[in-house]
């Protein structure tokens, strides 16, 4: 089960407030505008500022 299209339109980064994407893999939810992403594990974001990881170049 992949997190839904209505609780993506609501989460934002807890950081700068913008939206946040899921990765290509779906393991991830990222903010493209404070370059981190957060993990998603068994379908619940975790999206603590101390949990986000930067991300990959």
């Amino acid at each position: 089960m992949a997190l839904s299209r209505d609780l993506l339109e609501i989460l934002a980064c807890p950081r700068c407030k913008q939206s946040v994407a899921v990765s290509s893999d779906s393991a991830w939810l990222v903010c493209e505008n404070c370059g981190v992403r957060y993990p998603v594990q068994d379908d619940i974001p975790i999206m603590l500022p101390e949990e986000a990881q930067p991300l990959e170049a």
